[in-house]
């Protein structure tokens, strides 16, 4: 979130979208008193650093943040520092209302301990969270897990919040959770952001977040130098500011974590359809960011897949834009959504066929909300599944990167591991469960109100 930057979205345009998508709009959910949508984001030095963001009412006192390192019982109390948060009442055109306001706050706490657990409470100076708990990140090598979700978009409060909800009961230590973008379906309804926060309740607030765009963050269309970003992404997250330099439509959307040892790369892929400056500007930073890697493992998440799981869709420009890099710099992985189904396969041949060769990037595609579409009988896949929600965790220690997919009641689905040699070639180690592949050929009717591919 940089509050400075953010601007008001055409009103008129957003009610074109919605007479044309939704013939009726829901209530409004006025911002509280009380601190609410409360979320932690990754920053570009996990090891000393948090962002905090949250919002109140409109015109509520500037906010502030309480914190200390955490221990075993209430005495931290004593020993809190407090600081100011950036905080500005905005107006912002949301989908429900013209004008809605609320209060936004963020800061970045700095100069935090590696390996270290804090508590902290966000408010006004009269209305406080509860405390809340996070660790910074250690040294590169160290173990450490995440969480990786695609798609959550349609009926996220009632579908989307028992994946994530899975996930954390399966890895409660995780050290972050990756969103492959579309976390909802109409980019300006705020009714739709609220559910999602409210799938997440607490866990957002004591499991930092990153997030990449998806079509559905931007309103229609996402292919021209039209595409508006959902005007409450920077509002209500704060997410690093490393991506192309001078490039303010690509601020916080493409951007990248160090994190004990792994390059976390998110690509704004809606932007990479439209404006050739945008996207020669996204191209070359990555190059860059690639070229100067010293972090053992890459893994770059991105929403529109460059091999698509889904028989009526491709991205031709996306692939065009970052296979040559990615086949360059031996990208270890790729976590995307878009196509609501699930894939899991080497980099494909030209003739889509999967690449036998263990060093091979993994590409994979997934989906945790309810909405499907229909998967290809995929030469290039060594997993698939259509009409399954999923959670996928991921552990890296030193050279050994494990990934393991979940069914939303908790199943395992798909595993394999990447063993890295001293010269950085991988072997891949398949670890597939026999249970039989959650897969039936066919096509699904789109959900209605989808807004684009």
């Amino acid at each position: 979130m940089r509050l400075p930057l953010i601007a008001a979205v055409s009103w008129l345009a957003l009610v074109a979208v919605a007479s044309a998508q939704v013939p009726v709009l829901e209530p409004l959910a006025q911002a509280t008193v009380q601190p609410e949508r409360i979320i932690l984001n990754l920053t570009a030095d996990p090891q000393h650093e948090m962002a905090i963001t949250w919002r109140q009412a409109a015109n509520s006192a500037p906010g502030r943040v309480q914190y200390a390192v955490s221990e075993a019982g209430p005495d931290f109390v004593t020993r809190t520092t407090e600081v100011a948060a950036q905080s500005e009442t905005l107006t912002l055109d949301v989908q429900e209302q013209a004008g809605f306001q609320a209060t936004y706050n963020s800061i970045v706490l700095k100069g935090l301990k590696p390996s270290t657990r804090y508590v902290y409470r966000v408010g006004d100076g009269t209305h406080w969270s509860e405390w809340f708990q996070f660790s910074t990140a250690g040294k590169p090598g160290e173990k450490f897990s995440f969480i990786y979700l695609g798609d959550a978009q349609n009926n996220v409060l009632e579908h989307w919040s028992r994946v994530l909800r899975e996930a954390l009961r399966e890895d409660g230590k995780a050290a972050f959770m990756l969103h492959a973008g579309d976390l909802i379906n109409r980019h300006s309804a705020d009714k739709e952001w609220g559910e999602w926060f409210a799938a997440g309740g607490f866990i957002h607030a004591q499991t930092p977040s990153i997030m990449t765009p998806g079509n559905h963050e931007y309103g229609r269309p996402v292919d021209d130098t039209g595409a508006r970003l959902s005007p409450q992404w920077r509002a209500q997250y704060t997410l690093p500011e490393n991506g192309p330099e001078g490039r303010a439509k690509l601020k916080e959307t493409a951007f990248y974590v160090d994190y004990q040892g792994v390059r976390l790369i998110s690509v704004d892929a809606p932007l990479l359809h439209g404006d050739e400056a945008e996207r020669a500007a996204q191209v070359a930073w990555l190059d860059n960011i690639l070229a100067h890697n010293p972090n053992r493992w890459t893994i770059i998440s991105l929403h529109f897949p460059l091999y698509s799981s889904e028989p009526d869709r491709d991205n031709p420009r996306v692939r065009e834009a970052l296979k040559p890099l990615i086949d360059k710099y031996k990208v270890d992985l790729l976590l995307q959504g878009h196509d609501h189904g699930y894939a899991r396969g080497a980099a494909p041949t030209p003739n889509g066929e999967t690449r036998p060769d263990d060093d091979a990037t993994i590409y994979v595609v997934s989906v945790a909300g309810p909405k499907m579409y229909a998967v290809s009988d995929l030469t290039w896949a060594d997993r698939k599944a259509s009409r399954t929600q999923l959670f996928q965790l991921l552990s890296v220690e030193g050279d050994r990167l494990t990934y393991k997919a979940y069914t939303a009641n908790g199943v395992l689905y798909d595993a394999f591991a990447l063993q890295k040699d001293k010269a950085g070639r991988k072997t891949r180690v398949e670890m597939k469960p026999g249970t039989p592949e959650l897969w039936v050929p066919g096509k699904e009717k789109k959900a209605n109100g989808d807004l684009a591919q």
